[in-house]
C-alpha cells in the first residue's frame, strides 16, 4: 500500500484480514466489543419496569436511575472505542513512522486501563445497588436474568480491558524505544512491515526491530 502516516514514505505490505483476526489485541477487542452490547443492551431492553401505580418507568437497580444511566452510558461508549481501534488496527500497517507507531500502541495502552478502571466502577456500582434492590418493587422478577447479565459482563469487561493494557511485550517495546535516543521520524522499511502487528509474533512489527 502507498501512502505514509504523516507525510512518512510507503509502508509496505498489503492489509491482509487473516493476521489481523489472529493478532491476541484484535481478538480480546472483538469479545470486549460483545460484552459492552451485552451490558448496555441488558440494561436498554429490560432493566426499566414499568410501575402502574406511579404510572412511570423506574431502573431496576434499586429505583437508581443513575445507575442504569451509567451502565448504558460506558456500554455504548466502549462499543464505539472498540470499532474505533479495530479501525485503527486495520489502518495500522500503514504507518510507516516509529514515532507514530508507537503514539498509537501507547493510546491503545492507556485507553486500555482507563476502560478497565470505568468497567470496575460500572461492576460495583451496578452490584451495589442490585443488592440492595428491594422485592417489593419488582414482585414477579421482571428482567432479573437480563440485570444479572449486565453486572456479570461488566465484571468480565474488566479483565478483557485490563489485559490490553498489561500486555508484558507491548510495554516492554515502548520502553525500549522510549530509552533510545531520539532521532526525529523515522520511517520503517517495506521488509518491516506486517499487516495487523502491533508488536506481537513476528519481529517485523515490533519497535525494537523497527529502531535497529
Amino acid at each position: 500500500m502507498e501512502g505514509g502516516a504523516y507525510g512518512a514514505g510507503k509502508a509496505g505490505g498489503a492489509f491482509d484480514p487473516h493476521t489481523l483476526v489472529r493478532q491476541p489485541h484484535t481478538i480480546l477487542r472483538v469479545v470486549s466489543w460483545v460484552f459492552s452490547i451485552v451490558v448496555f443492551g441488558s440494561i436498554v431492553n429490560e432493566g426499566y419496569l414499568n410501575s402502574p401505580a406511579e404510572g412511570e418507568e423506574f431502573c431496576i437497580y434499586n429505583r437508581n436511575a443513575s445507575a442504569c444511566s451509567y451502565g448504558v452510558a460506558v456500554g455504548v461508549l466502549a462499543f464505539l472505542t472498540c470499532l474505533l481501534y479495530l479501525a485503527l488496527d486495520v489502518y495500522f500497517p500503514q504507518i510507516s513512522s516509529v514515532k507514530d507507531r508507537k503514539k498509537a500502541v501507547l493510546s491503545d495502552i492507556g485507553v486500555s486501563a482507563f476502560w478497565a478502571f470505568l468497567w470496575f466502577v460500572g461492576f460495583c456500582y451496578l452490584a451495589n445497588q442490585w443488592q440492595v434492590s428491594k422485592p417489593k418493587d419488582n414482585p414477579l422478577n421482571e428482567g432479573t436474568d437480563a440485570a444479572r447479565a449486565a453486572i456479570a459482563f461488566s465484571f468480565f469487561s474488566i479483565f478483557t480491558w485490563t489485559e490490553g493494557s498489561l500486555d508484558d511485550e507491548r510495554a516492554e517495546e515502548v520502553k525500549t524505544n522510549l530509552e533510545e535516543p531520539s532521532e526525529g521520524p523515522r520511517e520503517i522499511p517495506a521488509d518491516q512491515s506486517r499487516p495487523g502487528s502491533w508488536g506481537w509474533g513476528g519481529g517485523a512489527g515490533k519497535f525494537a526491530h523497527c529502531q535497529s
